[in-house]
């Protein structure tokens, strides 16, 4: 018989609380151990911590009471069957997949849900943003201007979108290259942030840039092979930290003045290797972690700190879940799903 991975999560002294105070609940995503976590706060200061596996799940959009996730090969559709208000056995909101779309294994990393609810994603693999198709896996809606073809080929590692209600503004890659994996060459300092409107670099010189997003009119990145979150100065392409980050970063999301950031412990493989991130951990000697951290946009300070150990080494992508306390999701390993059931009709309209 197989033991089953064991994990556990540790939260700072203070991180419950910050939680419950803020009215909503984060979820986050690894697909290094195949697992969708939840967490929210219960009554008594204590972490509500959901999870469900799904195979190879990496990017999280959220819309109005559901969000996207992608898996191997699937687009998964989550829509919360709760009324608002209500709870059932304690949680205040219950996310259903009610859809998988499936989109071959085309590495789907970042996700914006679109007002019309439909998800705009990061097609890695292909080089692309891309939406659903009726017809095919997906449907490809543009792509760097260096990259001459539609291709099953990571050559630029694009992995990052940061997009509004107008859709998507801009993208993050690794490495300028039309060749099959050319952007391993550049992943030290040769990252950039690309303006989605006319294709041409805003900012350049990064290492292994990630998720960037906007907020309060700002645009935020990760400059993950150095371990530093900061700003992008839109005008001139400077890259201002604002602090450093104790693991590999992926996944950023935001609550008021408050940026939550997943963070992984490097593999042990050429991605890693020969980035500024470890030499700069190795000289303040400290160990990278694998978790959430909450940065205070105001000042840089790491205020609170979800730490996870065992089984579970990187993390790929966090969001937000508001006015949602303490949510949890059904998943396909029992018959939960099958007798969990919310009907609508058309006739009570």
């Amino acid at each position: 018989m197989t033991d089953t991975p064991q994990f556990d999560l540790i939260g700072s002294a203070s991180f419950a609380e910050w939680l419950a105070g803020q009215d909503l609940s984060i979820a986050f995503t690894t697909y290094q151990a195949g697992k969708l976590f939840l967490v929210g706060a219960q009554p008594g200061g204590r972490l509500s911590v959901f999870e469900r596996t799904f195979d190879h799940c990496m990017g999280l959009g959220v819309g109005q009471r559901r969000f996207w996730m992608s898996s191997l090969y699937q687009l998964w559709q989550f829509e919360d069957f709760h009324d608002p208000g209500v709870m059932q056995g304690g949680y205040d909101a219950t996310y259903v997949p009610v859809a998988g779309h499936t989109t071959g294994d085309i590495d789907v990393h970042d996700i914006h849900v679109q007002p019309d609810g439909t998800p705009l994603f990061v097609a890695t693999r292909f080089n692309c943003l891309a939406t659903l198709s009726q017809t095919g896996s997906f449907t490809e809606v543009w792509r760097p201007p260096f990259i001459d073809r539609l291709t099953a080929e990571d050559r630029c590692h694009l992995n990052g979108m940061a997009a509004d209600d107008m859709g998507a503004r801009f993208v993050s890659c690794v490495g300028q290259s039309n060749v099959a994996d050319g952007w391993r060459d550049h992943r030290r300092d040769g990252g950039m942030v690309l303006d989605v409107a006319s294709g041409a670099p805003v900012a350049a010189g990064l290492s292994m840039p990630h998720s960037p997003r906007l907020h309060q009119g700002r645009l935020w990145l990760l400059q993950t092979g150095t371990g530093e979150f900061g700003e992008v100065h839109i005008a001139t392409g400077q890259f201002n930290p604002i602090c450093f980050l104790p693991g590999f970063a992926r996944g950023l999301c935001f609550v008021g003045d408050y940026a939550v950031i997943g963070l992984s412990r490097p593999r042990e493989n050429r991605t890693f290797d020969g980035l500024k991130l470890n030499e700069r951990l190795a000289q303040k000697g400290l160990t990278p972690k694998c978790g959430l951290c909450v940065v205070n946009l105001k000042t840089g300070a790491l205020e609170h700190l979800l730490e996870i150990e065992g089984v579970v080494q990187e993390l790929y992508d966090v969001a937000v879940l508001p006015d949602v306390k303490r949510p949890r999701a059904l998943g396909f390993r029992n018959d939960e799903i099958r007798f969990f059931v919310r009907p609508e009709s058309q006739l009570d309209r």
